[in-house]
């Protein structure tokens, strides 16, 4: 773990274990049932694999979740969930009901990936590597969800609180994580929440890298290259002044921020002063308030580029002057649990007792996101196995005691 000898907002200080949880942890892993369910994980790794190949095979792009959220649904039911439902935004929500008031956990991991419908998704096969785009991203973390199930109806094991499983929409993306954003938007209690995500067994994300985006649009009159010029202002000259000092920016490496300008677009022909440029910005930190500082920045330069093509022809006509216009299109709050956080130091115990060795700790963009902005006790886990190029039509996932993740 020498990565993590320096202390920052990317590799923080790993946390102490902390003895009484420990013994708390090492109790209840003793128990009868609680030793089954851990077998059954192990047994019914194949049978888990196979489900995760199944439905990595349908299809499920952000905002079209829907197939891939009745199939989850469906096996919910099968596996002794009695009261499942799709609630209003999407999510499949099964209530696994305690036998007191004990507190309400959430276990979750989003169903939707970042390809659309028109990919194949077919799973090929070799040994134990499995080759389908959103093979790892997400559909690892349904697996594990789906097992985590199984493992707690087949021992029977009992909790005093209720356990809300939850396959959630729109993590990815524009998707802006808005299945997890429902389930803490106040309409229940929740008083701890994990979410599955595509990790090894051995990554525990303690915290959300805040992510700002926003759709700008300059708009103006536009005209002919030639009969027009010096008449009418350029909305694509204007946005590359903006970018040029967008790109002079200097964010803070400490808590590390970020910013891009992902897109851009516009323009009706080569002989045409364009009426129109659009781009999609993209604004990420560990600190909200740093997020927030160069958000401000951002929004000055793109004033500033459209000031400035608009005087230097002098442009005084309304009609003809270009404007700005900005729509936010992404908001993932940031935030970060500290390590007396009771999520973050069972899940640190857990990997104790299962001989498991830390090999990542700090933020990231995950569902986890959501209920840390809310201070809800929270962390993203890893759902086991390793998955390899996500996001990219290469992806594979290679099966390696991928069964830990439920464990």
């Amino acid at each position: 773990l020498k990565e993590f000898s320096m202390s920052n907002s990317l590799h923080p200080t790993i946390p102490a274990i902390d003895e009484t949880v420990f013994s708390a942890l090492e109790a209840v892993s003793k128990l009868p049932k609680i030793q089954k369910g851990l077998k059954i994980a192990q047994e019914q790794a194949a049978q888990a694999m196979e489900e995760q190949v199944q439905l990595c095979e349908i299809a499920s792009p952000t905002f079209e979740e829907q197939t891939r959220a009745q199939e989850i649904l469906k096996r919910m039911k099968d596996y002794g969930l009695t009261n499942v439902s799709i609630d209003e935004i999407g999510n499949v929500v099964g209530i696994r009901k305690g036998i007191a008031q004990g507190p309400t956990l959430v276990i979750e991991a989003h169903m939707d990936t970042v390809f659309p419908k028109e990919v194949d998704v077919k799973v090929k096969r070799d040994g134990n590597t499995y080759r389908a785009p959103g093979i790892g991203d997400n559909t690892s973390g349904c697996r594990a969800l789906l097992q985590v199930i199984r493992c707690f109806n087949e021992a029977d094991i009992q909790t005093q609180g209720d356990i809300l499983f939850v396959g959630t929409v729109g993590e990815e993306g524009n998707g802006d994580i808005r299945g997890a954003k429902h389930l803490v938007n106040g309409q229940r209690q929740i008083d701890g929440y994990i979410a599955i995500d595509s990790f090894p067994e051995s990554v525990i994300v303690n915290g959300g890298v805040g992510c700002h985006r926003w759709r700008v649009s300059i708009d103006g009159a536009g005209g002919h290259s030639f009969v027009n010029f010096g008449q009418v202002p350029s909305a694509i000259h204007a946005m590359c002044h903006a970018g040029h000092l967008i790109d002079h920016i200097t964010a803070p490496k400490e808590p590390f921020t970020t910013f891009n300008i992902g897109t851009i677009k516009g323009g009706t022909s080569v002989n045409t002063i364009s009426p129109h440029c659009e781009v999609d910005i993209d604004i990420r930190s560990i600190s909200h308030e740093e997020l927030l500082k160069l958000e401000a920045q951002i929004f000055e330069a793109l004033d500033a580029g459209v000031k400035e093509e608009n005087e230097r022809w002098n442009i005084q006509d309304p009609d003809k002057m270009l404007r700005l216009t900005k729509v936010q299109i992404g908001d993932r709050p940031a935030g970060a649990r500290d390590g007396s956080c009771p999520v973050i130091q069972c899940a640190l115990n857990a990997q104790k007792l299962l001989g498991i060795e830390l090999t990542q700790y700090g933020p990231s963009a995950t569902n986890a996101n959501a209920p840390i902005s809310k201070n809800i006790p929270a962390a993203c886990l890893g759902s086991g196995g390793l998955s390899e190029k996500y996001h990219t039509l290469d992806e594979y996932f290679i099966d390696k005691d991928s069964y830990k993740g439920p464990q």
